[in-house]
């Protein structure tokens, strides 16, 4: 079943993503493809489990192992325990709107002086509408916060983060992360005007008037 919002025209961080790979290529890490099957399979758990068919291992038509199956159970139930001491995460998980896609007509950047606008666009693992602010669920091959910590940077997540934050308009923002090593359960908080957010900012703002330029 093929997802509608990935055929839309506005500009997403997945393309932003896909520009920089094309602008600053870098050596691949590890089996990409793979890791993102697993990241959607446990995002399809969590967030969309009416196209999980757990008795035939599917999600949609995309088949899974039984390793992989078992461990994306074994990686949600760690969240779940998690948010038995985590309130927010108690409330994310009981309460949030998920796949929640926003599009922001002629949002507004300025590179420098210059001034331009762009049609958005975003899709939240989690939204909360009381309180206005939404985050991000990562399955991670960290294994300490540390670590955790440095993929954030690495993997461009606080872009991802200031991308979503600017075009919904929040304050504040979460980012989840399980481990596949441990099962442990890692955290990230973003405010507006902090330091993940700034940097984060910066690395869209380049990447965003390099796409205007494309399309003027």
């Amino acid at each position: 079943m093929q997802d509608t919002y990935y055929q839309r025209s506005e500009v997403s961080n997945s393309d932003l993503t896909e520009l920089k790979s094309l602008l600053y290529p870098r050596t691949q890490y590890g089996d990409k493809e793979k890791a993102f099957k697993f990241g959607s399979l446990v995002d399809a758990m969590l967030t969309e489990p009416e196209r999980v068919r757990y008795d035939k291992h599917t999600v949609d038509d995309v088949l899974y192992s039984g390793e992989d199956w078992e461990l994306a159970q074994a990686m949600i139930k760690s969240l779940r325990m998690e948010a038995r001491h985590d309130p927010l995460l108690a409330q994310v998980l009981a309460k949030a709107e998920t796949q929640r896609f926003m599009v922001n007509k002629g949002q507004r950047f300025q590179y420098g002086n210059f001034e331009y606008t762009l049609d958005t666009r975003c899709k939240w693992d989690w939204w909360l509408p009381t309180f206005g602010f939404g985050g991000d669920l990562k399955t991670t091959f960290a294994s300490s916060q540390k670590q955790f910590d440095e993929a954030i940077d690495f993997f461009d997540w606080d872009r991802s983060r200031a991308w979503y934050m600017d075009i919904a308009g929040s304050r504040q923002d979460f980012i989840y992360g399980i481990s596949k090593k441990n099962q442990k359960v890692f955290k990230a908080f973003i405010r507006r005007n902090d330091p993940s957010y700034r940097k984060g900012k910066e690395k869209y703002e380049e990447l965003a008037f390099r796409w205007w330029m494309l399309i003027s």
